[in-house]
Order: structure tokens, then sequence, then C-alpha cells
């Protein structure tokens, strides 16, 4: 069986539209090359309250979770001390990230703010960050990583050894020029033939073509034989209905959603 987890973005940036989120979708690449199927995100502002019920629930549902965001030097960079209190645990200067940050400044401008980079709650490991030194940590089920996506993508790289492998999930991606309501009800006579497949239908529109109006429809399982049989049906059932279906490649099908 393969593990679960959910993604807590944390940051007011975020829910204000000022930064876009792309952590989540490499997140969630990251995790299913991995074999670990991301099962829930959400998105908290810089409140402390906030931060902790967020954690607390998703880290007694899922095997793991995946923070980002509000671990650098300012004021409203308080995803630490959240955690600290989540896990009922202290928080002060960690001696290795204290040094490590110590080290990367000239003299006299390792200041208070900077020094609160090294503040990490007591039990925890650190996750290296090979970008700009300030690390990340590891307490319980519970990732940090930064916000910063480089940033992030390093620590997601330091942490990858020590994450479990499991089954990927592998998709097929079957184009069709038919509107969605029109092959719905074929659609779900093949989700019900093929129970350990998740189809997925993603509507188009495209203007200055003859039939402007189509689906992709994705199918999603662990199973790649299964997958391919579903696949096929799709295939069948829009040629039944009059259109050419063609398969989509991946990085295709996410640019034209």
């Amino acid at each position: 069986m393969s593990s679960s987890a959910a993604i807590l973005v944390i940051g007011d940036e975020i829910l204000s539209g000022r930064t876009q989120d792309t952590n989540t979708s490499y997140i969630a690449r990251f995790l299913g090359a991995l074999g670990i199927e991301l099962k829930e995100a959400r998105v908290v502002s810089d409140v402390e309250d906030e931060i902790v019920a967020a954690l607390n629930a998703l880290r007694a549902r899922y095997d793991f979770v995946f923070t980002t965001g509000g671990i650098g030097p300012t004021h409203d960079d308080i995803t630490a001390d959240a955690v600290a209190k989540a896990f009922d645990v202290g928080i002060g200067y960690h001696p290795e990230a204290y040094a490590l940050l110590e080290a990367r400044y000239p003299p006299g401008e390792f200041n208070e703010m900077r020094k609160r980079m090294a503040r990490i709650p007591h039990g925890a490991a650190l996750v290296a960050n090979s970008v700009s030194g300030a690390p990340g940590f590891h307490i319980g089920n519970v990732y940090v990583m930064a916000g910063v996506p480089m940033v992030m993508r390093a620590m997601l790289e330091a942490i990858a050894p020590e994450l479990p492998r499991g089954t990927q999930v592998v998709s097929v991606t079957v184009e069709a020029a038919i509107p969605e309501g029109a092959i719905a009800p074929g659609l779900a006579t093949i989700q019900k033939a093929h129970p350990a497949t998740a189809i997925g239908s993603y509507p188009y529109y495209r203007d200055g073509i003859a039939q402007p109006f189509g689906a992709q429809l994705v199918v999603r399982g662990r199973d790649p034989d299964m997958v391919e049989a579903a696949a096929q049906a799709i295939e069948v059932l829009a040629r039944e209905m009059g259109a050419a279906p063609q398969r989509i490649k991946a990085a295709d099908s996410a640019a034209s959603k």
C-alpha cells in the first residue's frame, strides 16, 4: 500500500494573489514519482493558530505532511513557532543551524532577524538547503520547507533518500473532439467497468476550428495493463461517436488545460 501525503502552503502572499504557488504542483509530481499519493493541499495565512490547526489535522490523517513558506528572517515568518506549538515542544537556536548561518554572513551582519532562521523546534532534524544555507527541518511526519521555489526544490532533493517508495501511478490521456456532456454517459459506464482506475474528464475550447469543444480524458491507476484497457475502451467510445481520438503526452496535456 502506498503512503499518503498532504501539502500545507503557508503565507498571506499566496492568499492575496501577490505570489503564485508553483510549489504544490512540483511537490505533487515529485511525490508521484516516488509512489507517494498526494491526497490534500491546503493554504493558510500567517496566523499561528490557523497553521497549528491545519497542521494537526493533516498530520493526524496522512503519513506525511510537507509545508512550504514562513521560515525566513522576517517578523511574519512564524512557521517554526507554529510547528513547535502543534507538537507541544519548545523552540530555540539549533547549534548546527546557527553555525551554518553564522558562517554565511560577514562579521557583524548575522543580526537578530537572521538568527531567527536558526530557531528550530526541539527534537527536530535539519533539512539541508544547498541553495542559501538556511535549513528546513523534519519533526514527526512533518517536513518544513522554504517557500522560495528554488530552495524548496533543493530541500526536496535532500529528503528524497529517506522517503519511502511505492508503486507509481501511471496515466494515459486520450483527447477527443467531443463535448464533455456528450461523452459523459459512456465515460461513466467505462469507469464502472474499470474500477481499479480513476478516469477524469477535462474539457477544452479552442477558437477558430471546426469543432472547438472537446475533452481530454485521463485514465490513472497503479496497474499499467488496467490503465491501458480503460484507455482503449475510451478510444472505442470516441470512435463510435464519430471522433478521431488521439493520445496526448503528459506535457501537452498539462499545457492545454
